[in-house]
């Protein structure tokens, strides 16, 4: 690696674009209208590296607290690897999140590179895929349950909260809003069971997060996002990442005829944080949790 000649700084809200546009070529498929949301969840988590103001490496370190931050696109241009501009970029994020418990969903083969940076194992991220048509609809809801794109906000910010080891009510605020996306809640009376959003990604389309208190709700819920996508002379490619040790997440994906297509290890530097992993059916973003 040339040192002269290479530097590190943080990305402007044009190059979150390009971080996830190397995403998707590197075969990730990530969300059409990603990278505002991303960039709302920290403007200064996101590094570039340049050679002579070309950009030839990326990476995200999400802050999400002083306790908690995230790894993600993580990727040097093939022509350029090998050569140390990752591991430099690398060790500038890790830097930038030096005080945190710091989590992210690598590639499998991996792990070891990442047990050298301090990760250990939590659990696998499994991606299911799925084709379906508009014939998937509302049957399955529960009759004493109301499923709503209209809701209260400050009732679905309470839902979620729980199920993310830091606050990040403007990221979720966003992710919700972002064209060509859906949210809903399944309640019950005045209490929220349920919360699901798909969106629009570069291949078909994606559903996260997904949380739920029992396996009837989640069904719901993804047979009534898949429902705000599929018409009825078409068909849609759905995604949904599950956490493989929720076995109702996996069983649901299943039932649907959902097959698996990719995995991540979801490895932290601490010990894992307490999440209801159980009523997790569908991960967010592995790219920034």
């Amino acid at each position: 690696m040339s040192k002269e000649n290479y530097r590190i700084r943080t990305m402007n809200k044009d190059e979150v674009e390009l971080a996830v546009g190397w995403a998707a070529s590197e075969g990730w498929n990530p969300g059409t209208y990603d990278a505002q949301s991303y960039y709302l969840a920290d403007p200064n988590g996101f590094l570039i590296g340049l050679i002579d103001e070309e950009p030839v490496a990326v990476i995200s370190a999400i802050k999400y607290s002083v306790e908690f931050g995230f790894i993600g696109f993580y990727i040097v241009k093939p022509e350029f690897r090998g050569k140390g501009y990752g591991y430099a970029l690398w060790q500038a994020a890790m830097a930038y999140l030096s005080s945190c418990n710091v989590g992210l969903d690598g590639v499998v083969d991996q792990q070891d590179n990442y047990r050298k940076s301090g990760f250990e194992l939590a659990y696998r991220n499994i991606r299911y895929e799925g084709e379906f048509t508009a014939s998937h609809g509302l049957e399955d809801t529960p009759s004493s349950m109301l499923i709503s794109s209209e809701f209260n906000l400050l009732h679905t910010q309470d839902f979620e909260r729980p199920f993310f080891p830091a606050n990040r009510d403007g990221f979720n605020n966003q992710w919700r809003l972002q064209p060509n996306a859906h949210a809903l809640t399944i309640s019950s009376g005045r209490k929220i069971k349920g919360y699901g959003v798909i969106r629009a990604c570069q291949s078909g389309y994606k559903i996260g997060p997904l949380y739920a208190e029992d396996t009837k709700c989640a069904k719901a819920l993804v047979t009534s996002l898949i429902a705000k996508i599929t018409t009825h002379d078409g068909c849609e490619k759905v995604y949904l990442d599950v956490p493989e040790c929720n076995q109702r997440a996996v069983d649901l994906a299943e039932s649907l005829g959902m097959i698996v297509v990719f995995e991540t290890a979801r490895m932290y530097t601490k010990e894992m944080p307490s999440l209801p992993l159980d009523r997790t059916f569908g991960v967010a973003s592995f790219e920034i949790g």
